[in-house]
This record gives C-alpha cells, sequence and structure tokens, in this order.
C-alpha cells in the first residue's frame, strides 16, 4: 500500500492504492488529507470489498500513519492480528514505480478540474 499526491483544483490531494503481491491494483481511494483517519478509512474500504482476501503481509512506506490504522483495525477485527506489517521503505518500490503511470494521465490536463472527474478517470485503472 502506497500513497501519491495529485492536483485537483489547483490543490493537492492523496491518492491511496494497494496492490497485491502480482502487482494487481486491490483498491484505491482519493483523500484531502494524509493521516491515520484517511489510513484507516483506505484500509477498511480495501478490506471490506468482495474479491479481496485478508492479507497475511501488508507493505507500506515510513509514514507515522499507517501502524496506528493497523492497530485501530486490529482492535476493530476487520484485520486478524497475527497480520503483520513491515513499515520499509524499500519495498514499495514496484508500486512506486507504478505512480509513474497515474502521473502520466494527470500531467498533460494539470490536474483535474474536480474530485469527481479524478475520481471517475482513477477509477478505471
Amino acid at each position: 500500500m502506497d500513497e501519491t499526491y495529485i492536483k485537483i483544483k489547483g490543490e493537492w490531494k492523496y491518492l491511496y492504492r494497494a496492490v497485491d503481491s502480482a502487482g494487481n491494483t486491490i483498491d484505491l481511494m482519493l483523500s484531502a488529507k494524509r493521516d491515520a483517519k484517511a489510513a484507516q478509512k483506505f484500509f477498511c474500504k480495501a478490506l471490506k470489498a468482495s474479491h479481496n482476501r485478508t492479507p497475511r503481509v501488508i507493505n507500506v512506506d515510513k509514514n507515522a500513519a499507517y501502524p496506528i490504522a493497523i492497530e485501530q483495525l486490529k482492535k476493530s477485527v476487520l484485520l486478524p492480528d497475527d497480520c503483520e506489517l513491515r513499515q520499509v521503505k524499500y519495498l514499495n518500490n514496484n508500486l512506486e514505480q507504478d505512480h509513474r503511470f497515474i502521473k502520466r494521465l494527470v500531467k498533460p490536463g494539470m490536474g483535474f478540474a474536480s474530485f469527481n472527474t479524478a475520481r471517475r478517470t482513477l477509477r478505471g485503472l
């Protein structure tokens, strides 16, 4: 799981993305903030999707919001206690490189005109 930023109406917003071990996109979410509440909301959304399995390992970067969100999910029983959180800067390199594709979509138009336009465009990824 990782996040990147994109410009919407001249302001930077965050695009949270999760991919499986094969590199397939599991889920994505746009958020105005990059905090524990947004991370927890994204994890809940990804875990509740019917096509997803419960992960045994979650790889994230060093963002301080992720451990807080994972602990709250474990307390609420959405995530099992044996699910491991690996906070290693370089384990997300494949996902970081995949952000290039999104940036290539966004750059020619200098960002998106509205939040809904961004959501509809990125839903197809």
